[in-house]
């Protein structure tokens, strides 16, 4: 199985870099995947190049046919004015828009204040359901003070094994074994036995084939029971 990492921080080392690597070895201690990371600043000249041109350079364009190749995806990205950065958005803008259909994806992002802790939310999973990827329900904000905090080290966990269930092969499902054959009460038989146009009640006489009851006779027959 692969599993592909984007990471989408502007320098090196990078917060952003950190935490994908957190969630990427959170992911492989449940599941035996190929990891592969795409670095998105080393490709902001090609992305550049491709939204002016239409056409990407051989690095950009590996670096999406991996995306689209992958079995499960990490995105992360930095925080910038509220939403995922712009290099990031334009990464995503070139992938087809049917290569990530059905991949599962776990979302992370960092930034300096807490406050933006809802950007996994409200920008980047309608991003991804768009593509038509299954997100992760856990997905991971890291403000500055929550490094060393154990409440991010079980969020990463969370969500590593989220993204590694969704990843592995779906148990085939046995087939059920036949619910045994039940003869219906003479009530639920006339219930929904068909109807003359007049209303009366047509059953299977085993002597004589078909036979009518007129309705009147069948409810003067139930009340005397």
């Amino acid at each position: 199985m692969k599993l592909v990492v984007v990471s989408a921080g502007l320098s090196s080392p990078s917060s952003t870099r950190l935490l994908a690597d957190r969630l990427t070895a959170a992911t492989l201690a449940h599941l035996d995947a190929e990891p592969q990371v795409i670095e998105v600043r080393e490709l902001a000249t090609e992305i550049a190049q491709h939204l002016v041109t239409g056409f990407p350079p051989a690095r950009l364009a590996a670096a999406l046919d991996t995306v689209a190749a992958a079995d499960g995806l990490i995105a992360v990205t930095p925080v910038f004015a509220a939403s995922y950065s712009g290099l990031f958005k334009s990464f995503f803008d070139l992938i087809d828009k049917d290569a990530l259909t059905g991949t599962p994806v776990l979302l992370g992002a960092t930034g300096g204040a807490a406050r933006h802790s809802l950007v996994t939310e409200h920008a980047m999973r309608p991003l991804f359901t768009h593509l038509r990827a299954p997100v992760v329900p856990t997905a991971v904000y890291a403000a500055s003070q929550d490094w060393g905090e154990q409440g991010l080290a079980r969020r990463i966990t969370r969500a590593g094994t989220e993204l590694a269930r969704s990843m592995r092969p779906a148990t085939p499902h046995t087939t059920p074994h036949a619910a045994p054959h039940t003869i219906p009460d003479t009530d639920t038989a006339a219930a929904i036995a068909p109807r003359s146009p007049t209303g009366a009640i047509t059953s299977a006489d085993p002597a004589h084939g078909l036979r009518t009851v007129p309705f009147e006779q069948r409810l003067a027959a139930l009340r005397a029971e």
